[in-house]
């Protein structure tokens, strides 16, 4: 006899308020398990496919992510502090800072977490706070129907062949700040571990960018429609998870990375505080450090973190410079009232 949809739904509520009915409530606890997990809008695009099914089907739990900014995320965990529903949480390392300062995410540990031990000494921030589950990294991306000799060297974008032709980043964007840092190298002369902090010689190099600038971007996929339809040549500061996957799904693009170096960009991985199924919320953690490091490099176009992988074959052999977050929280309001001031076009 087949329970018709009035029966199943008697037999489901009576299962879950606890009538005897053998077998039931196991299946709707175990069909009831959920985990939200907070993350870069960007990423469910390399997330989705692959590594969320994977993990749903070895733990036998729902994953839901929440695709946003960093900035959006700290705000749910910091409104929701008193009853947390988020488990995990994917930042921007500047964003990570203002967490540990609100204690809305908690501290990791090796017992837990067994792959923090593998993981590159930069990956692991304030002792276990957060950590690093990759590294997208930072070049010029071009047009590969106009620009026919691949740039070499950040100082290319200044080019008085690419009059009106240049995008760059914001710095409201993580990813401006690379702009921000190799236009310091540039106009100091000093690597880039010692230029990040010579802000004076990296607005000075960067107004002389503006005859070269189409516009200055916010949206990264507003800035990547402008490139290849062919009406910028060139985007300063374009992160390899975004130019690498355009150019798989055939768009006439290309990225490299320059002489003077890349910067890695900061994503960032945590547990937050008090979260629900925090057992899961280590297995995931511990799985994205781990278990997943070369199919995130592969599918995300970023190095892995885990000293143990290797990154994919064809990777660049390229120079990683990590800024000083914490330098960069303490100064990125007084950079961004700057460049807003001097970078207008």
């Amino acid at each position: 006899m087949t329970l018709n949809s009035t029966s199943r739904r008697r037999v489901l509520t009576a299962a879950s308020a606890g009538a005897a009915s053998i077998g039931f409530p196991a299946i709707v606890r175990a069909q009831a398990r959920e985990m939200v997990i907070g993350c870069a809008a960007s990423h469910l695009t390399f997330l989705r496919p692959n590594v969320v099914p994977s993990f749903e089907k070895r733990h036998n739990v729902k994953i839901i992510l929440e695709g946003t900014r960093s900035l959006t995320n700290l705000e749910k965990m910091v409104n929701n502090k008193a009853k947390p529903y988020l488990s995990v949480v994917m930042m921007d390392d500047p964003v990570m800072l203002l967490a540990v300062k609100e204690g809305v995410i908690e501290k990791m540990g090796a017992d837990k977490v067994a792959n923090l031990a593998q993981l590159k000494p930069e990956a692991i921030h304030q002792d276990g706070m957060w950590a690093n589950y990759q590294q997208p990294y930072t070049g010029i991306a071009y047009n590969t129907q106009r620009v026919k000799t691949p740039p070499t060297s950040w100082n290319d974008l200044w080019s008085p062949s690419l009059k009106g032709r240049v995008i760059i980043p914001g710095l409201q964007n993580t990813e401006g700040l690379s702009t921000l840092f190799m236009a310091a190298v540039l106009g100091s002369g000093k690597p880039a571990k010692q230029a990040q902090y010579e802000t004076d010689a990296a607005f000075r190099k960067l107004r002389e960018l503006k005859p070269n600038l189409l516009t200055i971007y916010s949206q990264m996929t507003q800035a990547f429609n402008l490139l290849e339809q062919g009406e910028a040549f060139m985007i300063g500061g374009a992160l390899s998870s975004y130019s690498l996957m355009r150019k798989k799904d055939g768009a006439p693009v290309d990225m490299v990375t320059l002489k003077e170096g890349s910067m890695g960009m900061p994503s960032g991985i945590a547990k937050v505080t008090n979260g629900p199924h925090p057992e899961l919320a280590n297995l995931f953690i511990n799985d994205m450090l781990g278990a997943f490091q070369s199919e995130l490099a592969t599918l995300a176009y970023a190095l892995p973190t885990n000293k143990t992988v290797p990154p994919p074959a064809g990777f660049p052999n390229v120079e990683i410079f990590i800024p000083d977050w914490a330098n960069v929280s303490a100064k990125r309001k007084e950079w961004v009232e700057r460049w807003d001031k001097d970078m207008a076009v």
